[in-house]
């Protein structure tokens, strides 16, 4: 008997600047799309467990909703006045916002969202209804069947007023507080397990000795004046322990660690609190045994006290990152069957999937609904598999470990987090405070001291981190950076302190996600043949560095470096630059438009330079496109999916909608 554990990580940051008021609407948006429907749709199966890992600041910040409605979300607040109340800032932060929605799954099923969603200014009346379908595209299933509000305005369609978002905010305010209840009754039914994390969602083996990241990567360059933070680290460990006991009347049996980020040292702090187990990446167990034999995978191992579970790396990102460009029938069948594999080659075994469990539906058509409720029915119909809580893996047959290596669930290290010189600068600021505010904390008072330890346990949040350096990209960059830097300003106002003046200089530089590309800029006429013939070929082509810039939600770089794009009167062009070896290895290059049903299928050992489609891969890949192709549009959307062997490794681009209006001349880029 295969036993299954799932955990889904429902994580946001404390959005909340030195003020209380939280300055993004993440934890409302994905309240009202995954943090119930998630395991609503567990529920609904028979015999179906799951862990659910909750994080303390999305916790409290839920309960800051019950509490105040909008008054501490700087959005809602926002949007709960008419248009005409903003001013130009405000306006540019609602539009911003409300354009953040996933195009593909969540926009174009609403076609007055699509409609406006093109256009770059609004009338009063139409940021209104902006505003309407923006919230209505963020509802999930359950309110879509569930909410008479949310139904009878998706029916409406179009044509929103100020009295319909009214009613769509109080309606969606008075959801929230139904949904920590909600996991608290499926916990006590047994259906589900829930831990949490620490508490602000700091790496905490980086809190405890900042050379760890040293031990586990000598590569990697840490801030100079690092200092040790272990009563911190103690200290994030217990509020967390002592929160999850407010909330749900007894302790947490279980700690997935922020970002599966362990060591021996943190281990033991867990120990101390009687956690009886953690959970981490394969990758750790490899490096702390020295053996990749995946048949060693498939058990709970004991160091120090707790349970250790590692998670199947693979299983896990193809969930999170490949299944979306599946059929959900089809990924369901795939996912089973891998588990039927592991069932058939190791004896009795325990198979951990861990991921996110909020931000990879919004990729998914129907919020994931269709893949969960398929996955779902086959492991129910699996007399061969059966599904557990971490809470009852933790308790089988285990092994145990002589040294845990210290490490994450990325590469095994510590490097998203510490080594960039962004990342570094931020973690120096932090010491820089915290070494100041032990200089000066005998005179303070308790109440002062309080303030200020709230405001450095969530600076020590690992999400500033994640951040910071070019390894991830958002358009929120900025306002991350602002938050961080304000609570450090904080600290030393409460200290009565003058401001040292780096905290007022940003980390972050000026950039967005728009900056990482080149629009095109005049006609291209490139030669079909896989190589750079000219520079001058795709000179004047768009441009975006996949390198560069990729999203959160994709598990790795892919083959493909560098996208070019571009146009002349009858062709659109496509050059993809990067390891070329990997793909003439092998890959399916299946390219994506809103105009037609099924894909252009490229093998890229059986290229063609015949017909409507034509390809070359030698140095580079070369693609070109008949605009005949479509006869009856002016502007086309396009989506490339890279697949190696049976799965897919990019999606392209990573973080931009690739539109191409097929009737641009470029004459605004004209000059004599």
């Amino acid at each position: 008997m295969l036993k299954l554990a799932f955990l889904w990580h429902m994580h946001q940051p404390d959005y909340r600047g030195s003020d209380g008021v939280m300055r993004m609407p993440w934890v409302f948006l994905h309240a009202i799309k995954d943090y119930y429907e998630m395991p609503w749709l567990l529920s609904r199966q028979n015999g179906i467990k799951a862990t659910f890992n909750l994080t303390p600041p999305l916790m409290e910040q839920l309960i800051l909703y019950e509490k105040n409605g909008v008054e501490r979300d700087r959005f809602l607040t926002l949007l709960s006045k008419e248009p005409y109340e903003l001013g130009s800032e405000d306006r540019e932060l609602v539009i911003k916002i409300c354009k953040s929605s996933r195009f593909d799954t969540m926009v174009k099923p609403l076609p007055r969202f699509a409609e406006l969603f093109e256009r770059s200014s609004y009338q009063d009346s139409e940021l209104v209804e902006l505003e309407v379908l923006f919230m209505l595209s963020w509802c999930g299933n359950y309110l879509r069947e569930n909410s008479d509000t949310v139904a009878k305005l998706l029916e409406k369609a179009k044509g929103f007023d100020s009295g319909d978002k009214k009613e769509l905010i109080e309606n969606l305010l008075g959801f929230i507080p139904s949904i920590l209840p909600f996991y608290n009754d499926l916990q006590k039914r047994g259906l589900i397990s829930v831990s949490t994390t620490p508490m602000n969602h700091p790496i905490l083996p980086l809190l405890i000795d900042m050379k760890s990241a040293v031990v586990s990567n000598p590569k990697t360059k840490i801030p100079s004046n690092s200092l040790p933070l272990v009563e911190d680290a103690k200290e994030q460990v217990d509020r967390a322990v002592k929160l999850y006991s407010e909330l749900f009347g007894t302790s947490p049996r279980g700690f997935w660690p922020a970002e599966g980020a362990v060591d021996e040292k943190s281990v033991q702090i867990y120990a101390e609190q009687g956690i009886e187990w953690i959970a981490t990446d394969e990758e750790i167990l490899f490096k702390s045994i020295g053996d990749n034999e995946r048949k060693k995978l498939y058990r709970p191992y004991s160091f120090g006290g707790p349970k250790i579970l590692f998670r199947d790396h693979s299983l896990s990102d193809l969930i999170g990152f490949a299944y979306r460009f599946k059929e959900a029938g089809a990924a369901a069948a795939d996912f089973v069957s891998r588990l039927e594999d592991i069932a058939k080659r190791v004896d009795k075994p325990i198979v951990s999937v861990i991921l996110d469990g909020e931000n990879a539906w919004e990729f998914y058509k129907n919020n994931g609904r269709d893949f969960f409720e398929r996955l779902y029915s086959k492991l129910e119909r699996a007399e061969w598999c059966k599904t557990v809580t971490l809470d009852e893996a933790s308790k089988e047959y285990s092994g145990s470990l002589e040294r845990l290596h210290p490490g994450s669930w990325i590469n095994g290290n510590f490097d998203t987090w510490v080594g960039h010189p962004q990342k570094n600068e931020a973690w120096e600021l932090l010491f820089q405070t915290k070494a100041d505010y032990i200089h000066h904390k005998e005179e303070l008072d308790r109440t002062v001291k309080e303030k200020i330890d709230y405001h450095f346990f969530v600076c020590e949040c690992s999400d500033w981190f994640w951040w910071y350096g070019d390894d991830h990209h958002t358009e929120y960059a900025n306002d991350f950076d602002r938050l961080f830097r304000g609570h450090l300003i904080e600290i030393y106002r409460l200290m009565k302190l003058a401001v040292p003046s780096d905290l007022f200089r940003p980390i972050v530089a000026d950039q967005n996600l728009r900056s990482l590309l080149s629009e095109p800029k005049f006609p291209i006429h490139p030669v079909i043949d896989g190589k750079i013939s000219s520079f001058f070929e795709w000179l004047g082509s768009g441009m975006i560095d996949e390198s560069a810039a990729f999203s959160t939600m994709e598990a790795a770089r892919g083959p493909v470096e560098k996208v070019y794009w571009g146009q002349d009167e009858s062709r659109i062009y496509l050059r993809f630059d990067g390891d070329m070896q990997r793909l003439r290895r092998g890959a399916t290059v299946r390219i994506y438009t809103d105009i037609e049903d099924e894909p252009i299928v490229l093998d890229t050992k059986r290229l063609s330079k015949r017909g409507y489609v034509k390809a070359v891969l030698d140095r580079i890949l070369e693609i070109s496109i008949d605009k005949r192709r479509f006869p009856e549009t002016d502007v086309i959307s396009l989506r490339i999916e890279i697949e190696i062997g049976s799965e897919a490794v990019q999606t392209l681009p990573g973080v931009y909608e690739l539109r191409i209006d097929l009737g641009d001349d470029y004459s605004e880029n004209w000059f004599v």
